[in-house]
């Protein structure tokens, strides 16, 4: 697979986004974790019902629908990952203010890892020399972290196992990334209403305090914006780039904390992230050289049509 500019440009992207969302649940507080989720997924399917009108989202969708349903059972696949992306949707709004933000950050430490694995053992995916050694300093990295932690949760098994899952049947399935999200949210959506209307008191919180209304639609945006970005980086990049550009949203929520939640700089962090940045700058670097290759690639191909 080709490196495409636009899709390294849509996961750093939406990297700083997820970076930026991760706050929102301290911002909508006394809101609690579940409550901000429901809101977000609302939010989310206003605000990609718009992107879809501004881009030709609708004909997309009509497309894809009229495929899968040739094979129905496809749709099983479909309905499954979305449930795997709502149980991630739910605990990343859910887990920093219940005290299991570390849980969260571990978690999305292993992702890149188990989506790079996914890659390599899917889809025939190969490392070349740089990749093995960008993926080498991110393992030693994510390896020093578990060990810091001592242990691993159940949230942060489902945050780095469950993804690559999600990832993996989207592109299998050869679902449009705007069409794809849009459905996950027109599934979710009613639920978070549900529970919005019988079992929560944040109406009466979003009815009596105006700073709400703008959280909840920038929500709706940023978090629209940040999947788009990274489900369309995960469809037009290898996985093995792919899963490793994605370790710049752990490194920003590691930002996010120290700087904003007042989280503590330990030795220990600082080791940890220095290595993951290493193994980010080399894949990088290794996608700059593939980029560049196809460049006089196609520069050579073009010069001997001329002379042909």
């Amino acid at each position: 697979m080709l490196v495409s500019r636009r899709g390294i440009a849509a996961v750093l992207l939406s990297n700083v986004l997820f970076g930026v969302l991760y706050l929102y649940s301290h911002f909508m507080q006394p809101m609690v974790g579940s409550d901000v989720f429901a809101w977000r997924m609302v939010a989310m399917l206003v605000a990609l019902s718009a992107m879809m009108s501004m881009g030709g989202g609708w004909a997309a969708l009509r497309e894809f629908v009229g495929r899968i349903n040739q094979q129905p059972w496809q749709w099983l696949l479909f309905i499954g990952s979305t449930l795997v992306v709502a149980g991630n949707f739910w605990v990343f709004m859910w887990a920093p203010v219940n005290g299991y933000g570390i849980d969260v950050a571990v978690g999305y430490f292993l992702l890149p890892l188990t989506t790079l694995l996914m890659g390599m053992v899917v889809f025939g995916e190969r490392l070349n020399k740089w990749q093995k050694w960008a993926v080498a300093f991110a393992s030693v990295g994510v390896m020093h972290e578990m060990w810091a932690a001592e242990s691993l949760s159940w949230i942060t098994l489902f945050c780095c196992l469950s993804y690559p899952f999600y990832f993996g049947i989207r592109r299998h399935l050869q679902v449009p990334a705007l069409v794809g999200l849009w459905l996950d949210l027109l599934l979710i959506a009613p639920f978070a209403l549900a529970y919005l209307l019988l079992f929560s008191d944040s109406l009466a919180m979003v009815a009596s305090q105006w700073q709400f209304t703008p959280l909840i639609i920038s929500l709706g945006v940023f978090s629209a914006l940040a999947m788009f970005w990274v489900m369309y980086g995960a469809r037009t990049l290898p996985l093995t780039l792919f899963s490793m550009l994605t370790y710049g949203e752990p490194i920003l929520l590691f930002i996010v904390a120290i700087v904003f939640l007042d989280a503590p700089l330990t030795a220990s962090a600082m080791i940890t992230y220095g290595l993951v940045w290493i193994g980010l700058m080399l894949m990088m670097w290794d996608g700059f050289l593939q980029m560049r290759q196809q460049h006089e690639d196609k520069s050579a191909t073009e010069v001997e049509s001329t002379v042909s």
